[in-house]
């Protein structure tokens, strides 16, 4: 509550007055949170009537709703004039407001002037030393000081004080008035006047507060336009009991009885006045004491309501009203009909206070522009409610209408809108509130619509600028601070019907939209797009305007329904005899049934269509056209269905008859059993499983004995199935030395003999299904054994395929013959030939066969024969890599030798002979050795592998191809050492020899010249030689690293070209040598002579200069000694 408001302004001045405060010193009080919470507590609500305003420890204001204990000072006692909310408008007329000394000044005064002053000054010797009439005066005063105390004590506490006559405080003659003492002289005489007139006085103002407090009704406050709770009723006669109780208290007080005495022994004429008060208070006490007693069941009722939640109020309304029967039934006084109309108001008006409190008021209209659902099932709630009361208001007053008490009925004849004036106004308001929630919800799905069509998007667009007004609209709403569930606000109800205005300018633009898309329905779609779009804003259809408008389309929309069950008739006689209509994987009579049944859904979707444009309430004549036209393509497919069933269960017993003589298997020419009438079986019994669907097709004999036993038919076709198809797999893939093995199975199993009786039964013998499962068991034996044993054959031909395009030869990282990994591959052949014998040994047992017998020994010759051809295969493919690695096409070096340049000459290291010859031999022994690892199978033949396959023409003939391209390589390698034997002067002459010769005739002689002219070289002679050794290095060092012979076999050259570099090193030495021995001679000779001319000095044949110049040209660089010897 604001610190400003009006209303505190009486409260303020007589605060600020009576306190002696300033105006900043009330702003803090008033402004506090604990003021501002008890302020509102008084002001805006009926259950506080009084406000206390005190002093405080320390100085600082007090507020409380209670009066306060222990306060020494005076206190502000504010009271209202009845239970009411205290209006801002004249709020002076109805707040009371008065100051009164706290509890424990007034408790002082009383016993100071029961306990101190009345007797000091009521005694005459303390009187006769007082003033004349100071002594009286003063008791006077003391007297009244008390009545007020007493008065203002019981006022606060709700009860009525009656005051006690002045004159008693003369104790004397109060005395002497009691014990009938006779009164002599004017002055006794005029007191016992004053005393009798007193008491007059105060029997006649006891009986003005007693009549007062008996004519108080709790009906006052209604009939003062108040909304009083129920608390107000059982408050008004529990205090009016306890103040009856305390009037009457009083009246049988001993001053109470001196004044009848006094009364009585003056024969006062109020005598029979004090007589019938006292009658009063007794009747009074007798009503309130009844009243209270039975409403005390509506109390507690009520306050159990007030804890519930508000969902559980409306189941708990009939027992509300059944307490408010009870008291009208069980009090004399409380039944009267303006007694119960008040309680019931009062009970309208906790309720109405309860749905506001629950709607919580300013909070109501806030989700109504995003989510008023939750909202609007509140308010429905609330609607609910208080309908509920009224409901149980009107059984209780029908229970009553035969309710009799001393012949007189007690019914309720009272008009209920005494009773639900203001509820009914609360709840005209509240329905409007809901219709506002409805609206909303309904045009808050506008934001999902999406229009088709040519103008769809167009449409879509202007239904959203509609959606999106009328979120604007509802934020107005939405953001009100008023209290929407305030029937009397007349800023919402302002409001609320220009948002209505809004709405039907909303629907107006609406109506435009749908107008034109129910138009565009009517000429291009069908009636279920047309009902489509009726569901879609089926939401705002219902509305008055929007409903007027669109009329004439909603009824054309009805003539296309009645349109569309017109194409059903001749639809239905055009297709029903042609078989294309129909699915080609159901039988054709259920096809035909199916085919009936989506005509009749179409027509039922086309009705229930007719039904979505029914609930708009169009009420055409076109609807019982529609109606006539359903029933009568109903009957047309029913008879039809009935006609199709009955034709469908005659060929369904023949076909059923047929099958039940048929025999269940047979076999064909080549051995082969083959389930008979198989797919007439699957056809009937797929029919079957169709009839057991549709109930209304009659199964005659033979169709009802089969599908009796369709169970056991079936698992026996199914046996069958099973067993046929592992009998063929087991006879279908045999081969010949398998053949015998199998035989000798099936004779030992008696399965032929078996399966010769399984061929007498039919699908209708008796005995069918065990006899089926006994073969059945049989062949499954069987194909279990045959087909572990396939599996292991299977397993031992991929073990010999294996062998076959095992490597046994291949190339290294250089294109290389690489015969390191053959040990692993003999071990791995080692291995598997292992498992191939620990398999022929499994197979044997799952045959069962002898180790002796004929048929094993041929299926071990045949598997023997199987691993013979993997082995020739593994040799076979061996060779032939031998073979296509050394033909000329080849193209690729599959052997390498390298030549060496020797003391004797040139030789291939290994030789190309014998060397190579050998290494071939052996990898071709290597490759036969691999048939000699895995044991021989067959038990009729004893010599290994090995020795079969050497025998091989084919695999000899391979052998020879590879030793007749050894012989063309070994020829090629001839050549080559043909060809570099030009370098062979190299090594073969002796370089002493032709040094000597060439010192001697400057040239090498001949072989011819045994002697010739000794002719010394000149410079130009070593010149011309060491040129030569020059050219015959670089002519060598451009030999090949490795040549190609045969197009196989790969030749390094590179420690023969080595060798021949060295000697042509060497040879080139034998010149250079010389001369630079030359040169150091001539240096010698002249280094003791630096100064003279070195060529002068020198004794050489050759010129030092010339000399030096030849060395440097071939490349041959001066010794440091012979250089520094340059120097000087």
């Amino acid at each position: 509550m604001d610190a400003r408001d009006k209303r505190l302004d009486p409260v303020r001045n007589f605060t600020l007055t009576g306190f002696g405060l300033e105006q900043e010193a009330w702003r803090e009080f008033a402004s506090g949170e604990e003021s501002q919470v008890i302020f509102n507590s008084f002001f805006n609500t009926q259950d506080y009537t009084h406000l206390f305003i005190h002093h405080h420890d320390g100085g600082q204001l007090h507020i409380g709703l209670d009066y306060p204990q222990n306060v020494q000072t005076k206190v502000i006692y504010v009271s209202k004039t009845g239970q009411e909310v205290v209006p801002k408008e004249n709020s002076q007329n109805i707040l009371i407001i008065q100051e009164v000394q706290g509890e424990d000044a007034k408790t002082f005064t009383i016993a100071a002037c029961e306990e101190v002053t009345s007797p000091l000054l009521s005694n005459p010797g303390t009187s006769r030393s007082c003033a004349v009439g100071l002594a009286e005066e003063a008791l006077r005063f003391m007297e009244r000081q008390r009545n007020e105390a007493l008065a203002m004590k019981a006022q606060i506490e709700g009860r009525t004080f009656l005051p006690y006559p002045d004159a008693f405080r003369d104790k004397c003659f109060h005395d002497n008035a009691l014990h009938g003492d006779s009164f002599q002289g004017d002055t006794e005489g005029r007191k016992w006047l004053e005393l009798l007139h007193a008491c007059d006085s105060t029997i006649m103002e006891w009986m003005k507060l007693v009549s007062q407090v008996l004519q108080q009704d709790s009906s006052q406050m209604v009939l003062d336009g108040l909304e009083p709770l129920p608390s107000a009723e059982f408050n008004f006669w529990r205090s009016r009991l306890r103040n009856l109780h305390f009037i009457q208290q009083q009246l049988k007080s001993s001053r109470a009885q001196q004044v009848l005495s006094i009364a009585q022994r003056a024969e006062s004429v109020y005598l029979s006045s004090l007589r019938d008060l006292h009658t009063d208070v007794q009747k009074g006490l007798d009503e309130a004491e009844d009243i209270t007693r039975n409403l005390k069941p509506v109390q507690e009722k009520l306050e159990e309501l007030q804890q519930m939640e508000y969902q559980q109020l409306g189941d708990n309304m009939a027992a509300v009203m059944e307490e408010v029967r009870l008291v009208w039934i069980r009090s004399v006084f409380y039944c009267r009909p303006c007694r119960v109309v008040v309680l019931l108001q009062e009970i309208c008006t906790l309720l109405i206070q309860m749905s506001r409190s629950f709607l919580l008021g300013e909070d109501l209209m806030r989700p109504l522009g995003s989510e008023p659902g939750e909202k609007m099932d509140d308010v429905t709630l609330v609607i609910w409610t208080l309908k509920s009361l009224k409901e149980a208001f009107r059984l209780c007053r029908t229970q009553l209408e035969d309710h009799r008490r001393d012949g007189d009925t007690l019914s309720w004849d009272f008009p209920s809108q005494l009773v639900f004036f203001r509820l009914d106004h609360f709840l005209l308001h509240l329905q409007g509130i809901q219709e506002v929630f409805r609206v909303s919800l309904q045009l808050h799905q506008l934001e999902w619509t999406v229009l088709s069509g040519v103008g769809g998007r167009m449409w879509t667009d202007v239904v959203q600028e509609v959606y999106q007004d009328f979120l604007c609209h509802v934020t107005v709403l939405c953001d009100l601070t008023c209290d929407p569930t305030d029937p009397d606000d007349q800023s919402f109800l302002k409001h609320l019907s220009q948002f209505w205005v809004q709405v039907s300018d909303l629907e107006r633009r609406l109506v435009s939209v749908l107008s034109r898309a129910f138009e565009d329905c009517c000429v291009s779609s069908t009636a279920a797009a047309a009902a489509k779009l009726v569901k879609m804003f089926g939401f705002i259809l219902d509305r008055p305007l929007i409903h007027d408008q669109l009329r004439p389309h909603l009824l054309r929309l009805e003539e296309m329904v009645l349109e569309e069950l017109d194409q059903i008739e001749p639809l239905f006689f055009s297709q029903r005899e042609e078989s294309d209509t129909f699915c080609m994987f159901t039988p054709s009579h259920a096809a035909r049934l199916c085919w009936s049944q989506q005509l009749r859904l179409r027509a039922e979707a086309t009705l229930k269509h007719h039904r979505t444009l029914q609930q708009l309430d169009l009420d055409s004549s076109a609807s019982k056209l529609v109606l006539q036209r359903f029933h009568h393509i109903e009957d047309l497919l029913r008879d039809f269905r009935d006609g199709l069933r009955s034709n469908w269960s005659s060929l369904l017993d023949s076909d059923c008859e047929f099958i039940l003589e048929q025999p269940v298997i047979q076999k064909n020419q080549q051995g082969m059993l083959g389930v008979n009438c198989s797919n007439k079986l699957q056809v009937v019994l797929r029919e079957l499983r169709y009839v057991s669907r549709k109930t209304a097709v009659e199964l005659r004999p033979y169709a009802a004995r089969l599908f009796t036993c369709r169970d056991d038919i079936t698992r026996s076709y199914l046996s069958l199935s099973h067993m046929v198809s592992c009998y063929n797999q087991v006879v279908s893939g045999v081969f010949p030395a398998e053949l015998s093995l199998i035989q000798d199975q099936l004779q030992d199993l008696h399965l032929n003999q078996n399966l010769s009786d399984l061929q007498r039964y039919t699908w209708g013998s008796e005995g069918l299904q065990q006899q089926v499962e006994q073969n059945r068991d049989v062949v499954l034996l069987l194909h279990s054994t045959v087909s572990q044993a396939r599996a292991n054959m299977d397993a031992m031909t991929r073990i010999i395929q294996g062998w076959a395009e095992l490597d046994l030869l291949q190339r290294s990282g250089e294109s290389l013959l690489e015969v390191g990994d053959m040990e692993q591959s003999y071990r791995h052949i080692r291995e598997e030939g292992e498992e191939l014998l620990r398999l022929t040994q499994v197979n044997r047992s799952l045959y069962g066969a002898e180790d002796s017998s004929k048929s094993w020994v041929m299926y071990l010759d045949h598997l023997d024969d199987k691993v013979q051809d993997g082995l020739s295969q593994l040799v076979l493919r061996s060779l032939h890599f031998l073979l296509d690695n050394m033909k000329p096409q080849s193209c690729c070096a599959f052997v390498t030798v390298s030549l060496q340049l020797q003391e004797t000459g040139s030789v291939f290291e290994p030789s190309v002979g014998v060397g190579l010859s050998d290494l071939l031999q052996t990898i071709i022994s290597d490759i036969y050795k691999a048939a000699s690892l895995p044991l021989r199978i067959s038990v009729s033949r004893h010599s290994n592998y090995q020795v079969s396959l050497q025998q091989s023409p084919n695999l000899s003939a391979l052998e020879q191809e590879v030793k007749n391209c050894l012989l063309q390589v070994r020829e090629e390698a001839e050549l080559l050492l043909t060809r570099l034997d030009r370098y062979s002067y190299l090594w073969l002459s002796d370089r002493k020899r032709v040094r000597q010769q060439f010192l001697t005739y400057s040239r090498q002689l001949g072989p011819e010249e045994l002697e010739a002219e000794e002719t010394p070289p000149t410079l130009t002679d070593f010149k011309r030689e060491i040129n030569s050794l020059n050219t015959l290095r670089e002519e060598v060092t451009h030999l090949d690293d490795v040549i190609l012979l045969h197009s196989w076999l790969q030749v390094d050259l590179r420690a023969f070209r080595d060798s021949l570099l060295s000697l042509v090193h060497k040879w080139r030495h034998l010149y250079t040598d010389y001369l630079l021995d030359s040169v150091s001679d001539s240096l010698q000779q002249v280094t003791p002579h630096c100064d003279d001319d070195v060529e002068s000095a020198s004794s050489s044949s050759f010129l030092l200069t010339e000399t030096i110049i030849l060395l440097e040209a071939a490349g041959v660089q001066l010794p440091d000694h012979l250089s520094a010897q340059l120097q000087c």
